[in-house]
This record gives structure tokens, sequence and C-alpha cells, in this order.
């Protein structure tokens, strides 16, 4: 009997919510109705006013968004350029040591008194060169008695210059730095003198 009651009493305060609600959205919708009657019986000239400014802030908001729009065109395509050039960077480091090592057996065989090794060895060198050339790597020209910039050149070592000359200067190159376009993907280490 008790929950019986309790059932009731949670009945009756359900339908008394009900209600209220029902009576405040029902004056809600008056006020709103009273609103735009209200307004319908201002002069057209306002309306018209109201309806020009509208249309400038949509004007407004599509020419900021056009803009934005435009700004994002061209730095995405300017991305895209730019990972297009960089995009070969790691197989072109990857294949910097084997280069490296061309490099060095070539001057081995050339101390060799057979002309057809290196004939052979020299076609495949120049071949794999060439490829790696075309596709955009360039290596730094760096010598012995250059100048040495610690923003291009590496420096392993330093020893007592050997001339004068050489003081502060570039002695030996003990590694080619190359580019990938413009950028340095392997700068070039250098012994500099004291």
């Amino acid at each position: 009997m008790n929950k019986q009651n309790e059932n009731n009493k949670s009945e009756h305060t359900n339908e008394f919510n009900n209600e209220s609600a029902k009576d405040q959205l029902e004056e809600l919708l008056d006020e709103a109705i009273e609103e735009v009657e209200g307004s319908e019986e201002g002069d057209e000239a306002s309306e018209t006013d109201v309806l020009k400014a509208d249309l400038e802030k949509e004007k407004d908001k599509f020419l900021r968004l056009f803009a934005e729009f435009e700004n994002f065109k061209r730095r995405t395509s300017k991305e895209r350029l730019e990972l297009f050039k960089t995009a070969n960077q790691e197989v072109m480091s990857a294949m910097l040591p084997v280069l490296d090592d061309f490099d060095r057996a070539m001057n081995e065989i050339s101390k060799a008194k057979d002309k057809n090794l290196l004939k052979g060895v020299e076609l495949i060198y120049n071949k794999f060169k060439e490829t790696l050339l075309n596709k955009g790597l360039e290596p730094m020209n760096v010598q012995s008695g250059d100048t040495f910039d610690a923003d291009i050149h590496e420096a392993i070592t330093q020893i007592p210059a050997p001339s004068d000359k050489l003081k502060g200067k570039i002695v030996d190159v003990l590694e080619r730095g190359y580019k990938l376009g413009e950028k340095i993907i392997r700068f070039p280490k250098v012994v500099t003198g004291k």
C-alpha cells in the first residue's frame, strides 16, 4: 500500500510539472508572436536596412572565407613543391656511402696496371654518379685552402697549419659534402689549420 501511495504522488507531481511547463511554453510563444506582429507593423524602410546589413555581413564572411581558401591553396602548393624537391633525400643519403666507396675504389684501381678493370669500374661509377646527379644531387666543391665556414662545413679536427696561408682555413677534406637542390644533405667533413 505504501508503494501505491508513492506512485500516485509521483504521478501527481509529474502532471503538475508538465502543466507548469506547458503554461511557461504557451507564455513564451505568445510573447514571440507579439514581437513578430509588432515588428511587422514597423515601416518597410527599416526592414530593407536590416536586409542590407545582413547582406553586407554575408558578403564580408564570403570574402574572408574566399581569401582564407586562397591562402590555404597557395600554402599547400608550396608545401607540395618542397616535398617533391626533398622526397629523394632519404634515398640519396643512403646512397652517399656507396658513392664514397666508389670514389675510394676508383683511386685504388687507378693505381693498378689492369686497364680493363679500371675501364669497367669507371663505366659503372660514371653511370651511378650521373643517375644521382640527374635526380638533383650536387657535390659541394670544397678544397684545401678554402676558408672554413661553420655553417656549411663540419670540422672534424684541427691541426697546426703547414703554412701561414692555411691558418683558419681548410687543410684537408675527409669526406665530400652534397646538396639536394638548395638543401645540404651531408656537410663536408674537413680538417682545419690553427
